[in-house]
């Protein structure tokens, strides 16, 4: 009997056919993984809104919603429970927000993206990094010592807590997401853009102001949005420097009404709210996340557009580009060129905007200081475009330097006022090592500072696998399909969901499970509040490793499981790192879900207890939560107290983002492609 002779070829199938099946399998199994990870933004999501509507339906069954929505009065003693002003309230705060934040904003975002030079620029967006770090309750605490001071001497009036103090503060807190999303969106504008400018004589104003600002209008617009989301879902310093007062401003633009927001509402009336009161509460959150999630589908609409355009991805406009191309020759673009350098503004609606100052100016200074405010405003919104092209220049330079130099400024006084205020009480002996007596006047943080480090523990404990993994299946595995697009979308609404609806929701799906407010609580809330950070973080740190890498791998043998574990991930590192240090930082100052979740001011440490497996059931205290008890319960009375603790919180979330700064700093330096 003839024996069968295996050729070299036979060999090599045999062994391609023993290996490949196995891969392929470890492959489709990686990817079903990392897809049902990636979809836990999507479930919690829904899980947000089953539980707050869950919670509101016996309220909306007995107080009809147009009533809830349209009535005034908010009193709960009274059994009444119009939110209208409170709504009023959240949206004039966002909006005079607005007002500070978008001209400051776009500014710092022009001057860094071009104008500074390369090494500060760095030096510029990790301060905006900063700024953005800064938590909340720090920016109250300083907006209540410190800024209403200022208002009350300068306007002349009993009380600086306003609307004004409130829009301001929430302006500057607005600021780095205007300014960061602004600046990615002007960077993103082709160079071919500003070379066509240049070479028609423009000079680098006129190519800003007339091809660079209108090619990245939908991004700025993006960032605006954002910025009024930012405003809307904040909390803790809303509460601490608005007034908290539930009425509509009289006339509407008295800036120096006390105002009350949505979250302002939630944070105070929570703790002592009965059954059907705690209802009403739900029901105004809904409102707020249903806000929220509005203003980030627009905007994440707007920017899913810019990426078309700018990327290549929009095929038909590409396509359309060619054909436009072809059809003009170069006296043609010549004169498109200077039809958008000529473009004008209408008369009438310059018209408009100044009687519209003028009588807002005359609200709030009186006839005479408005008349002459108004002239001023004259001359330069009409005046400007008539000088010489070098004048505008050097004047537009100047304006945006000095935006930038005052967002600098502020960071530069928060840090020192809080400095300046919490530096005895922090050189105090036994500030680090004691625990606070139940006054408040005497011992240390000690049990505050062992809570913010076991929350910020647990949550990286259950957000980075969740947050890295995701990361990797939308880099490496996901196709840009429908599906995709929902992950995403579920990804950007849980990063712009307010964090008391966060804390809302942790009380409604975990302390009702545990029974008590818990670090468990706490810290699952807050790693789904981070999960958008380090998920985006880890995208992007993959998609900068170059392609070749992967490819590279893939011929030597490896499966795409093994290319991206061995090679994409490692290269990824830095970036990854980067998002955990960030997320490590938000989280150690976060207080509006830890007064739903997790803390009680009176929890004293015990060492003994820290390997007890119940500890994880038990309340704790943090920073921030001890922060928020001393302004709101001692006052002035604790002032020594509020601000060591504010000091110790600053450093401890400056330490975070220096890190990361200086990991991004030397990866930056060291990259190899």
């Amino acid at each position: 009997m003839a024996t069968e002779v295996k050729t070299k070829t036979d060999y090599l199938e045999e062994i391609k056919l023993e290996t490949e099946e196995p891969t392929v399998t470890a492959d489709k199994a990686a990817k079903g993984i990392l897809f049902i990870i990636a979809s836990i933004a999507i479930i919690i999501v829904f899980l947000i809104i089953i539980f707050l509507f869950t919670l509101t339906e016996d309220f909306f069954l007995q107080i009809p919603l147009i009533d809830f929505l349209f009535d005034a009065n908010w009193y709960p003693p009274g059994n009444d429970y119009g939110a209208f002003n409170i709504i009023m309230g959240t949206i004039l705060v966002s909006v005079g927000a607005l007002v500070i934040a978008i001209p400051l904003g776009i500014g710092t975002a022009i001057y860094i993206s071009e104008i500074a030079p390369k090494r500060i620029k760095s030096v510029l967006k990790g301060t905006v990094e900063i700024l953005a770090g800064i938590p909340s309750i720090i920016y109250g605490y300083f907006g209540s010592l410190i800024i209403s001071k200022f208002i009350e001497d300068l306007f002349g009036i009993p009380q600086g807590n306003c609307w004004l103090n409130g829009s301001f503060i929430l302006g500057i807190m607005a600021l780095p997401t205007i300014v960061s999303v602004c600046e990615d969106a002007l960077s993103a504008v082709p160079e071919s853009y500003k070379k066509a400018s240049y070479a028609l004589g423009a000079t680098r104003w006129q190519t800003i102001s007339k091809v660079m600002l209108p090619a990245a209008m939908s991004g700025i617009t993006a960032g605006i949005i954002l910025g009024m989301g930012r405003a809307i879902g904040e909390t803790m310093a809303v509460v601490m420097v608005a007034g908290n007062q539930s009425v509509l401003p009289n006339p509407i633009t008295n800036i120096f009404s006390g105002i009350q927001t949505i979250t302002a509402t939630l944070a105070l009336d929570y703790s002592h709210a009965g059954p059907f009161h705690k209802n009403a509460l739900f029901g105004l959150a809904v409102i707020l996340f249903f806000m929220s999630l509005i203003i980030n589908i627009i905007s994440s609409l707007i920017l899913s557009r810019i990426k078309k355009k700018f990327t290549g991805k929009d095929q038909e406009s590409r396509l359309k580009e060619k054909k436009i191309i072809k059809q003009m020759n170069r006296d043609q673009g010549v004169q498109y060129i200077k039809k958008v350098l000529k473009k004008r503004k209408g008369f009438i609606f310059r018209i408009f905007i100044l009687i519209f100052i003028i009588w807002i100016l005359t609200q709030w200074f009186g006839i005479l200081p408005a008349i002459i405010i108004s002239v001023v405003i004259f001359l330069v919104f009409f005046g400007f475009k008539t000088i010489k092209p070098h004048i505008q220049q050097i004047t537009a330079f100047t304006i945006l330097t000095i935006s930038t130099l005052f967002v600098l400024i502020f960071l530069g006084l928060v840090i020192f006022y809080i400095f300046q205020i919490g530096l005895p009480a922090v050189l105090s002996p036994g500030w680090f090592t004691t625990a606070p007596e139940e006054t408040a006047y005497a011992g240390g943080v000690l049990h505050a500072i062992i809570g913010t480090f076991q929350l910020i523990g647990l949550s990286m404990i259950v957000a980075i696998p969740l947050g890295v993994f995701a990361g990797v299946y939308l880099s490496e595995y996901a196709n840009e399909g429908k599906i995709t697009k929902t992950i995403r979308l579920a990804i950007d609404s849980l990063n712009g969901t307010p964090s008391i609806v966060f804390g809302l929701f942790g009380y409604a799906l975990l302390v009702r499970a545990v029974g008590n407010l818990s670090l468990l609580a706490g810290g699952i809330t807050l790693a789904f509040m981070i999960l958008p950070v380090i998920i985006r973080t880890t995208e992007e740190g993959l998609k900068a490793v170059p392609q070749s890498f992967r490819e590279g791998s893939l011929a030597l043998g490896s499966s795409k499981w093994q290319s991206v574990t061995k090679i994409a991930l490692p290269a990824a590192m830095p970036a990854i790192i980067t998002g955990i240090i960030l997320g490590m930082g938000r989280v150690a100052g976060e207080t509006a879900p830890l007064i739903f979740t997790a803390c009680v001011f009176s929890q004293q440490f015990r060492p003994d207890l820290l390997l007890d497996p119940r500890t994880i059931l038990r309340p704790v205290t943090a920073l921030t939560f001890h922060l928020w008890i001393l302004w709101l319960t001692y006052g002035k009375v604790a002032e020594f107290y509020a601000g060591g603790t504010a000091l110790t919180l600053l450093l401890i979330v400056l330490f975070f983002y220096g890190i990361a700064f200086i990991i991004r700093r030397h990866y930056n330096k060291k990259k190899l492609w």
